[in-house]
């Protein structure tokens, strides 16, 4: 994959999130955040949820989610 190519086209990818790593399921250049909807490329993705196996842009992001989850979970 050369994104250099004038043809490359990003693809969102497909992962399966682990304590501290993830297996891609399907390959591609990003994911989606699951809170703001961002494209996340592969290489700066940082925070994610193994339990609800979500990705997150940022660690307010994360925060929002888990706030989320907690008052749901009540």
């Amino acid at each position: 994959m050369n994104i250099f190519d004038k043809s490359f086209t990003p693809t969102e990818a497909q992962l399966r999130y682990l304590d501290a790593d993830y297996v891609v399921l399907k390959p591609g250049t990003f994911v989606r955040c699951a809170v703001t909807g961002a494209a996340i490329p592969i290489d700066e993705l940082t925070y994610w949820s193994v339990d609800r196996q979500e990705p997150y842009a940022n660690a307010d992001a994360a925060h929002d989610a888990y706030e989320r989850y907690v008052v749901n979970a009540k």
